[in-house]
């Protein structure tokens, strides 16, 4: 059975803590009360940001934080940490995330995000384990019927691996719920997270090309990239341009602390969308964060992107309702936040 714990009493396993929701995340569970081990094997974040979030948090929660380097596919290194710690909820954010990427590489991605959740899970339970939040994502509900989606929106056939790996996972937890009603899993689909710790200590640094629109408009406001690549200006839209549901990565992380505090002692499994409810276009953003920087970001359009839909938002109501919690940051925080990290990050953690 899930047992009901008070938060001092708590320790969540944060797989892919270093990351960029990961790390964010980690802050708000540390300055929550909680105690925090961290497992990644930093083949996508930085060993730096642990630093960072010792310094946001202060020395006393910074004791409650413990890291290992690991890869979450190594079950020896996962049973060494269940056997080091005692671990009550695991949130599970590890896996590779790049959408382009996992269409060139199919096998990899299958074989490390589900893999790694499968063998996660069956260490959990080998140590009396079962309370899990898996970071999923809107990507599971394809191109809509209607908007806003809700959780009761249909599944659709993914359009990518990353995609499918994300409605695979979401199915095995809840499979895993069937065969074992002591099982307590919460599925966050999130929305498209941006923005960066306000403190400017920590944001996404992705390696490589960024995959996403906020750090390819920071990098080109900073003059690393020549001008935005905008895909499209003929969808169905205002302006145009494709309209997605951005979250600044504050609230996402707020997100799992509410999770944690509703499923705590629950069982079964439960799904809940993490945006704002309001749709923003590509151009929308390059001007508001046109107004973060002071200056203009160039762009150029280009033709649409194959995969792409016009228009995602969601409906946020259930997780108002039931985890009391709602998105607090605009658009306007979301690119000041994410500027500030930019201007005095230029080369992420490599400074």
């Amino acid at each position: 059975m899930a047992q009901e714990l008070a938060v001092q009493d708590t320790c969540v396993l944060v797989t892919g803590g270093a990351g960029f929701i990961g790390s964010h995340t980690v802050v708000e569970l540390l300055q929550g009360g909680y105690a925090v081990v961290i497992v990644d094997d930093l083949s996508n974040a930085s060993v730096k940001v642990l630093d960072r979030i010792k310094t946001i948090v202060g020395d006393e929660a910074a004791n409650r934080l413990s890291f290992y380097e690991a890869d979450v596919n190594d079950r020896a290194a996962l049973e060494k940490i269940f056997s080091e710690n005692k671990i009550d909820r695991v949130i599970h954010f590890a896996g590779f995330k790049a959408v382009g990427e996992s269409v060139s590489k199919p096998i990899e991605y299958y074989s490390n995000n589900i893999g790694n959740t499968l063998t996660l899970v069956d260490v959990m339970r080998n140590h009396g384990c079962k309370s899990i939040i898996f970071s999923s994502s809107a990507t599971v509900y394809g191109d809509p019927d209607s908007l806003p989606l809700t959780e009761e929106s249909p599944k659709k056939p993914a359009t990518n691996p990353y995609g499918w790996t994300k409605w695979m996972i979401e199915q095995i937890l809840s499979d895993l719920t069937v065969a074992d009603p002591e099982w307590d899993v919460v599925l966050l689909r999130y929305f498209n997270p941006i923005g960066a710790h306000p403190s400017g200590l920590m944001g996404e640094d992705p390696k490589g090309i960024p995959n996403n629109l906020l750090p390819y408009v920071a990098q080109t406001a900073i003059g690393k990239r020549s001008e935005v690549h905008v895909f499209g200006d003929d969808y169905p839209t205002p302006d145009g341009t494709g309209v997605r549901d951005y979250i600044h990565v504050m609230d996402l992380a707020s997100g799992h602390v509410a999770a944690l505090a509703w499923m705590n002692g629950k069982t079964g499994v439960e799904i809940f969308n993490l945006g704002t409810g309001k749709g923003t276009s590509v151009l929308e953003i390059i001007k508001a964060f046109s107004d973060a920087c002071g200056h203009e970001v160039p762009y150029v359009i280009d033709p649409r992107r194959a995969g792409d839909v016009a228009e995602n938002y969601a409906d946020c109501s259930k997780a108002e309702h039931e985890m009391g919690w709602k998105a607090q940051y605009g658009i306007a925080e979301m690119c000041r936040d994410s500027w500030n990290w930019q201007s005095h990050n230029p080369n992420g953690y490599n400074e």
